[in-house]
């Protein structure tokens, strides 16, 4: 494998890891428990750009990673758990980052989320998030602009978990 693929494959994984981090990090802070909400803030705070553009369909775009912490907690609060499968990441890098080019990448993954709330109601989520990824040489790669997009969703009861 020639060194300029190596870099690529190396950019992609490293890319397709912030949407999966992503994905612990927020339920880690669905949890309202104040570690696990810090642990979210750490791991926000390293997958964003400081001035990231972060939007969903329905809620006004946030500026950086606090602001986004804030409405996720507003967002899940009514839930007792939540899940979220981020897969099917496709990374396409426009440019890797070098001397004098920064690093840009653009990433689209499918999200299959639940909500499930104390009164056993499943909230099912589909969506795509569609990224703008930056590097730069403090930060490496971060998500510089996100935009969820609704596929679908559905409310329904479920059978209370045992054990």
């Amino acid at each position: 494998m020639s060194a300029d693929k190596l870099d690529l494959w190396i950019a992609k994984q490293e890319i397709a890891e912030l949407r999966r981090r992503y994905a612990i990090a927020t339920d880690l802070i669905a949890t309202r428990e104040p570690a696990s909400i810090e642990a979210g803030r750490t791991i926000y705070h390293q997958i964003f750009t400081p001035n990231a553009q972060l939007a969903a369909q329905g809620v006004e775009t946030q500026t950086g990673p606090e602001a986004w912490l804030e409405l996720v907690l507003r967002s899940l609060k009514p839930y007792a758990f939540t899940q979220h499968l981020i897969g099917t990441q496709v990374v396409d890098v426009h440019s890797l980052p070098g001397q004098n080019v920064a690093g840009l990448a653009l990433m689209t993954s499918y999200l299959n989320a639940w909500h499930e709330s104390a009164d056993h109601e499943l909230w099912t989520f589909l969506g795509t998030y569609e990224d703008v990824v930056t590097h730069t040489a403090d930060a490496g790669w971060q998500i510089d602009q996100m935009q969820l997009v609704k596929l679908s969703d559905e409310v329904r009861n479920v059978s209370p978990r045992t054990g």
